[in-house]
């Protein structure tokens, strides 16, 4: 019950803080302070007040937010384990946000290894693709118009007969 409390407060806490609202309140409040600083003589006493407040909500806020982000982390790893689980995605990497920060920088390097081999292989079967592209556009241009009338039809093997002009039967 009382985790429950707390982390009701807690996040109504980071939201209201959050909000331009607050932030306009917080400088009132600053400026209040300060214009009324003359009327105090800036006394010790009026700078302790402003001290002592800041401090102490500074102090609170701290672990309200940080509750905060805890839940707010943890919930988006559970949602990026389960996507990872119900995809061809590798499982290994559920729960990698438990491992050292060596291990996690292990896993990093190895991914990124991954991810410059598929890079080059990726580049490789381009640069292959596009030297037989330009190959057959070469071939096509030594041709020209001046190509023989087969040489710009398709092959007796894939049309299923042969040209009159080759010396060859229609079937």
């Amino acid at each position: 019950m009382f985790e429950k409390t707390f982390t009701n407060v807690a996040n109504g806490v980071a939201y209201r803080s959050g909000l331009p609202t607050t932030f306009i309140l917080c400088v009132a409040l600053v400026v209040v302070w300060a214009v009324s600083g003359p009327i105090f003589g800036f006394s010790d006493t009026w700078q302790l007040v402003i001290n002592t407040g800041t401090t102490i909500v500074t102090f609170l806020m701290v672990f309200l937010v940080q509750n905060t982000q805890n839940r707010d982390g943890a919930a988006m790893q559970a949602k990026l384990d389960e996507l990872i689980r119900v995809t061809e995605a590798q499982n290994q990497f559920i729960g990698i946000e438990h491992l050292t920060e060596t291990e996690v920088e292990e896993i990093r390097d190895k991914c990124e290894k991954a991810v410059k081999r598929h890079e080059m292989e990726s580049a490789s079967r381009q640069g292959r693709q596009n030297a037989e592209a330009q190959a057959a556009q070469e071939l096509k241009k030594s041709f020209g118009k001046t190509a023989p009338a087969n040489a710009r039809k398709s092959s007796p093997a894939k049309s299923g007969r042969t040209s009159a002009k080759a010396g060859g039967a229609v079937r």
